[in-house]
């Protein structure tokens, strides 16, 4: 790969490709998760950074990132990042945003059409994006070929039936409307919920709290694990504190409760953790202390 946004490994025989869209400081690390006090930032800066945090203006280093998987003769996106040309003016990084997903992908070798499957692991703007094109004025998939696995929870949650997330974010039904609709209108949308096998190496896997359908990718080739989290974790911070969720949690003791579960699985079974937004390397190793609590790294 001579793209600097791409970098590629391999999980036995799965090829995994991490196309980055954009990365940069984002919010303060109080309001990201505020539940971490600034203690805590501080007792871990050699970890935090400056991949993850920026001590100086003590804000958090994000990436919008989508991941190709090939496995078992297809190729899978895992979540689609935030697209260009919407309408999010409660998401000031988000609006009317320009860039290039599509062009890093081609490079990488992955044109639309080659797309087999995408995963949506939650329905939220960052994550929904590309999933959709405007084409003369109408939304339409951007990937013609591809099946659209969406949380059924999520999408009963956010969509017109339930009131657009119950007004939980202003721009919930914009989200809803032009990047998982279109999807449903083409016949491209399949709903799933509790666990749903993608093929022999991978599985979806409910871990509600952040969002009401918000899932986990799990990846096992030749006796090697690793797990797509979305957004139970934002930052390392929250390993070293799995009970501090992000403030975008829509709930967030139980997401707080699945992430706990998440990283005790992935510290027994050498799951190498996948986060969505993570800067740095992208993926983390994570290893159980006799303190009961979790680190970074073996």
């Amino acid at each position: 790969m001579t793209d600097e946004h791409v970098q590629s490994f391999t999980v036995g025989d799965v090829e995994i490709l991490r196309v980055v869209e954009w990365q940069s400081l984002f919010v303060p690390a109080p309001d990201l998760v505020p539940g971490c006090g600034p203690e805590v930032w501080k007792e871990h800066r050699e970890l935090l950074a400056p991949d993850h945090w920026d001590p100086d203006s003590d804000r958090v280093m994000s990436a919008l990132q989508t991941w190709v998987v090939r496995s078992a003769g297809r190729t899978i996106l895992v979540d689609t990042g935030v697209g260009n040309g919407r309408e999010r003016p409660g998401f000031p990084h988000f609006h009317r945003r320009q860039g290039d997903l599509p062009g890093r992908l081609e490079r990488a070798g992955v044109r639309p059409q080659d797309v087999d499957v995408v995963v949506n692991t939650h329905i939220h703007a960052d994550h929904v994006g590309w999933n959709t094109l405007d084409v003369e004025g109408e939304w339409v998939p951007t990937f013609p070929r591809a099946s659209y696995l969406l949380p059924a929870a999520d999408d009963a949650h956010f969509g017109p039936a339930g009131g657009y997330g119950g007004g939980v974010r202003e721009d919930d039904r914009l989200v809803y409307e032009d990047s998982v609709a279109p999807v449903h209108r083409a016949g491209q949308a399949v709903l799933w919920e509790g666990e749903h096998r993608v093929d022999e190496h991978l599985t979806l896997e409910s871990a509600p709290g952040h969002t009401p359908g918000s899932a986990v990718l799990r990846v096992a080739s030749r006796g090697e694990r690793a797990v797509f989290v979305g957004d139970l974790l934002h930052s390392p911070v929250q390993v070293l504190r799995p009970e501090c969720s992000s403030c975008f949690c829509l709930d967030p003791a139980l997401a707080a409760a699945q992430r706990a579960r998440i990283l005790e699985r992935a510290a027994k079974e050498r799951e190498l953790v996948i986060p969505a937004h993570f800067a740095g390397p992208g993926a983390v190793e994570v290893r159980r202390l006799e303190t009961g609590r979790f680190a970074v790294g073996r």
